[in-house]
């Protein structure tokens, strides 16, 4: 947008800047010395086609930002501290189901890593290395190292922050997707989609030191805050393994119901109490009492296949990335009721919650 205003006409050159002002709201590009995020807790959002990330205020949920941080951002998770928000791009071309990969584009390696965005001035900083098609991650709770899904090469990547290289990589089994470390910082799970199993990393010698079957597509994983149970979702089997974290042996599987689910994302209350699992092609959202192992409500018509899934710090909403409809849906954790949806990029993904 391009203001001329003349200089000694007071009524003019305030209408200049109102419209002027009026069209910075929300972009990255009229703040002086560089963009600075707004404060306060925050939903960040990948777009996988739009190649950028939302940043949602959830006190007023509302888009505030768009960032831009390379090709098909998925994955994306905050540093320990806060201030980086790290985000796994890829080269490697869409194959969404039905599609034959022998007609796809090659993929484009140097846009493979982990990008780096700073959260107080949401600035894209440097992209580290990751391997072949960085899907998901995580982080060790010291904030010294990266575990990363590397779906084309079935591997695990350790990637050392100081340094900004990948250290060591580990086979895991076919398309490795989720990646989450336990809370005390000790192993790290990673699901093998094809093998329908967890691999389980020991974090400091790197070595795969146990696995534990699942259901069929095994997709997220969360962890009680204690670290003694995994929960893992499996989106074919319709399943939620629940696990032993210690010992890394299945204690028990929770159906999930309507036959049209396809569990995928998983993420815990603030409390530990309830465990939330988006269901995908299946539109709808089951809400299991961790202390029974018992869904104790389904949500229906919570979006167009809804993966990623994060909940506001307070623990009063919960946030669905909706991909086919490029939004992302706002649900009571009370009552369940949907209460909003927020358009944001194109392709929806994953999601990330500063508190």
């Amino acid at each position: 947008m391009r203001l001329t205003c003349l200089r000694g006409r007071a009524p003019l050159a305030l209408t200049c800047l109102l419209l002027l002002v009026a069209s910075c709201r929300g972009s990255l590009s009229c703040a002086s010395g560089g963009a600075q995020a707004p404060t306060g807790p925050r939903v960040y959002v990948s777009n996988e086609e739009s190649n950028d990330i939302s940043v949602i205020d959830p006190s007023t949920d509302q888009v505030v930002a768009t960032v831009f941080v390379g090709k098909r951002p998925r994955g994306l998770r905050l540093s320990p501290d806060g201030k980086t928000l790290y985000v796994a791009v890829s080269g490697s071309p869409r194959a969404p189901p039905g599609v034959d990969e022998s007609t796809l584009p090659p993929p484009d390696r140097s846009a493979d890593g982990i990008a780096l965005v700073d959260v107080a001035t949401l600035e894209l900083v440097k992209t580290l290395e990751s391997g072949n098609d960085p899907e998901t991650f995580d982080i060790t709770p010291d904030g010294k190292h990266l575990f990363v899904s590397n779906e084309d090469a079935a591997l695990a990547s350790v990637v050392e922050l100081a340094s900004g290289r990948v250290t060591r990589t580990v086979p895991v089994g076919r398309e490795p997707e989720g990646v989450t470390t336990r809370p005390d910082g000790r192993a790290v799970y990673v699901t093998s989609e094809q093998d329908s199993q967890v691999f389980v990393l020991d974090t400091s010698s790197h070595e795969v030191v146990a696995r534990i079957p699942t259901g069929d597509r095994p997709r997220s994983v969360a962890f009680t805050p204690d670290s003694t149970r995994a929960y893992i979702a499996a989106e074919f089997g319709r399943t939620i393994t629940v696990a032993d974290a210690r010992e890394h042996r299945v204690l028990t599987t929770i159906p999930i119901e309507p036959a049209s689910a396809r569990p995928m994302g998983t993420a815990l209350s603030p409390d530990g109490r309830t465990l939330y699992v988006t269901h995908g092609r299946g539109k709808s959202l089951s809400f299991i009492d961790i202390a029974s192992n018992q869904v104790v409500r389904t949500v229906e018509d919570v979006g167009t296949r809804p993966w990623g899934i994060g909940v506001s710090p307070d623990g009063r909403k919960l946030y669905t990335a909706n991909g086919p409809s490029n939004d992302v849906a706002v649900i009571d954790a009370q009552s369940g009721a949907v209460l909003k949806r927020i358009r944001v990029g194109t392709l929806p993904w994953g999601i990330a919650v500063a508190r």
